[in-house]
């Protein structure tokens, strides 16, 4: 009886005291605790009659419980449903509704809203909070301590992940445990991870950059990690020398370069840095490796797809690009008006196929197929190009691709022209309705610590590196970019601001 993603990820570690977690309070839990724990979780899911195939959703804080829950879902054959814990119970409703766990955990602080969706719908509601505590645990308490792991494929799906869902219904994206192991055998090869490796794990698990990246990884490397529920930057100043490598977002780099203890000194035995999620500025490439003499490694993924390419471990990481495709990952860039490869260096939509990439949108068969197409490359929606040396270089989506006057817009050009100006931290471009154009181009703002911005001056600067159809026609100063979870720029918030504009 095979459990693959198991087999690899967990199935080495039962009853080792090798430790897995050490906690913000210096508590250490070892392989062989957590998956004890994560075994009586996975009787108390079975016994509330869930069976392989089955869903559970989950919306509940970071916690060693929580890291769990899913182990537990690995060796029951349960479909894991991560949600985003700033979900309202409105949205929540709607993951419910779609996916009809058997099971939906949640914070005890959430009970009493979330209760009647559950009741509603027929779903068996249990609680876990922050502390470890909550009615799952209480359940648990007295199951064994071993779980018979449920026979699984490759191909069977493993988790259930929704998209951001800016511009529609969210998407169920159906990753099996194919998905999921090679992606992490990859990166494990890709990025040098051993049993050596702590991991500085300050990311969100209910993202796949925090769940599958980052935890995957050290399962299967059989490393350990600094699990800490978010990211403090004090907490991140004392922890980092006894790291060896560290996974974050643009946000995270940034935050540690604005503090001077973080210094050369305190990461001069760290091996790796890792970003993602949302694209890191040219400018913090080089001042991190200013400060750390660290040149910190992007790379690029998405929910349907887990990780896509990666800059090398070895060889040059090239600001402004996401390197190389990951081994046995096919990249494509494709003109989206004829469905043909572009020229060399061309900016056109990114596909990609390979074994990361996800079976289809659950319950969405006609989504399915506009998203992913019958030879098995997927339309990432993102538009890139690739440079001289085949770095893959992002552009921006598609769909925030301005359209003024018939002529086709990248944002992230001007962004880039923009960000280079004296006194900008950093900016986000947008199409906003325009009477004569279609889409007028109009440019937010963020100043550096202390510094004003004259957005005519800045207008004025930019004239002549910029064809006069990409000049903003309006430009305006925010003391911030509206962002997700994991830092992304959420540029339709901006452009539902500035609608109305021009009208």
């Amino acid at each position: 009886m095979t459990n693959p993603l198991h087999d690899a990820l967990f199935a080495p570690h039962v009853g080792s005291d090798r430790t897995l977690m050490i906690l913000p309070d210096g508590r250490r839990i070892s392989y062989g605790a957590f998956l004890e724990m994560a075994a009586r979780f996975a009787h108390v899911f079975a016994d509330a009659g869930l069976v392989p195939g089955d869903r559970l959703a989950v919306q509940v804080e970071k916690s060693p419980e929580a890291l769990a829950v899913y182990a537990a879902c690995t060796q029951a054959g349960i479909v894991f449903l991560p949600l985003n814990t700033a979900y309202t119970a409105a949205e929540v409703d709607y993951f419910v509704g779609d996916a009809t766990p058997g099971i939906l955990l949640v914070d005890p602080r959430n009970e009493p809203a979330l209760a009647p969706i559950a009741e509603s719908l027929g779903t068996k509601l249990l609680t876990l909070d922050a502390d470890g505590g909550g009615s799952l645990p209480e359940a648990a308490a007295d199951k064994p301590g071993r779980f018979e792991p449920r026979a699984r494929t490759e191909e069977d799906l493993a988790a259930l992940l929704y998209t951001s869902g800016t511009t529609g219904r969210s998407k169920g994206a159906m990753l099996t445990q194919a998905n999921l192991l090679s992606n992490a055998r990859s990166l494990v090869e890709e990025w040098r991870f051993t049993a050596d490796d702590v991991l500085l794990h300050a990311l969100p698990i209910f993202h796949t950059h925090g769940l599958f990246v980052a935890s995957n990884v050290t399962f299967l490397a059989g490393g350990s990690m600094l699990f800490h529920p978010g990211f403090k930057l004090d907490r991140m100043i004392e922890a980092l020398p006894k790291a060896t490598a560290m996974m974050g977002v643009p946000t995270f780099y940034t935050r540690l370069l604005d503090d001077p203890r973080f210094t050369r000194d305190l990461v001069g035995h760290m091996r790796l840095f890792v970003s993602g999620s949302a694209p890191l500025l040219a400018e913090t490439h080089t001042a991190f490796e200013e400060r750390t003499g660290h040149r910190i490694l992007e790379r690029y993924g998405m929910t349907e797809t887990n990780m896509n390419t990666s800059n090398p471990y070895d060889g040059e990481r090239r600001a402004g690009t996401v390197g190389f495709p990951l081994p046995g990952v096919e990249l494509r860039i494709m003109d989206p008006d004829t469905d043909a490869p572009v020229a060399d260096g061309a900016v056109g939509i990114i596909e990609v196929r390979g074994p990361n990439v996800f079976k289809g949108y659950w319950q969405m068969p006609e989504k399915t197929k506009e998203e992913l197409r019958e030879d098995g490359f997927f339309i990432t929606g993102d538009m890139g190009q690739l440079d001289a040396d085949g770095y893959v270089q992002i552009v921006g989506r598609a769909k925030d691709l301005i359209i003024s006057g018939g002529y086709n817009i990248y944002p992230k050009e001007i962004e880039l022209l923009l960000d280079e100006q004296e006194g900008v931290l950093e900016s986000a471009v947008v199409g906003v309705p325009h009477p004569d154009f279609g889409e007028a181009v109009v440019a937010v703002l963020v100043p550096r610590k202390g510094e004003a911005l004259d957005t005519d001056a800045l207008a004025e600067a930019i004239k002549p590196r910029i064809a006069r159809f990409k000049q903003p026609k309006a430009l305006f100063v925010a003391d911030s970019l509206p962002r997700n979870t994991m830092g992304k720029v959420q540029k339709n918030i901006l452009r539902d601001r500035y609608a109305d504009l021009f009208a």
